[in-house]
């Protein structure tokens, strides 16, 4: 029986304060038995006050990207051993954000999942097709290049997370609906298997296209469906607790 992980990614957003009273509200109302996995994801110069705050508890924390590199003179990159250092225990890489603004090739977020499992931070690695691309029915062919391109470089699968994010359903309001995501999960989850059927059973993918406490229920609900990598709802206690709590 998979995990479900419920994983918040607050992006560019937080300060010293709105962090602390935002983790006080979510160790507050967390369920006294936690049926599920629960991480943030803030933006690196809060990873100290996350770890003051959340050491001991059930909520991780992790990061949003990570460098290619594993060390020198690359101003302004944070390594997977940096990551490591700061109890990271997960990071986001391949983001729709870092893939349109940032340029990042498939084959840049491979190597980059690649550091992170070298260096023992889970990865999750985010695929996903753009509108254009999910009407003139390309979804398959780009999530599979996406997926497989990281695929190719693991010696091994273990610890791989995988999160798919339609491109269209992000910070658009607009949301696949469960039967849509679960389609594109299974698929994702059949491409792992013809690599390693057993990892395949138990590789935990998120979904990640504006999952909200009015969908979250019926979206986890679906049978490949393990979790949500969420971004507005994650900034608001009271919505993240209702999707921890409808996992």
């Amino acid at each position: 029986m998979r995990r479900t992980l419920i994983a918040g990614n607050w992006k560019m957003n937080g300060s010293f304060a709105a962090n602390r009273s935002l983790l006080s509200e979510i160790k507050a109302g967390l369920p006294v038995s936690l049926q599920c996995d629960v991480l943030v994801c803030p933006p690196a110069p809060y990873f100290a006050q996350c770890a003051e705050m959340l050491g001991g508890t059930a909520v991780s924390w992790g990061a949003q990207d990570v460098s290619v590199h594993v060390h020198g003179a690359y101003t302004g990159e944070i390594s997977a051993s940096m990551l490591q250092d700061c109890a990271c225990k997960y990071a986001i890489v391949g983001h729709s954000e870092r893939r349109a603004y940032h340029a990042e090739t498939n084959e840049l977020v491979a190597h980059k999942a690649q550091q992170l499992l070298k260096h023992g931070v889970l990865p999750i690695v985010c695929v996903g097709e753009t509108l254009e691309q999910r009407e003139s029915g390309q979804t398959n062919a780009v999530v599979a290049a996406q997926l497989n391109a990281v695929l190719d470089v693991l010696d091994s699968l273990d610890g791989l997370v995988i999160a798919y994010e339609p491109v269209w359903a992000i910070g658009t309001g607009k949301t696949a609906t469960p039967e849509m995501a679960q389609e594109v999960h299974h698929f994702l989850r059949q491409q792992v298997a013809v690599r390693d059927a057993g990892v395949a059973e138990k590789v935990q993918i998120l979904y990640g296209g504006s999952m909200k406490p009015e969908n979250a229920k019926e979206l986890l609900a679906m049978p490949d469906i393990d979790g949500g990598l969420i971004g507005g709802a994650a900034l608001k206690s009271q919505d993240f607790l209702v999707i921890i709590a409808a996992s």
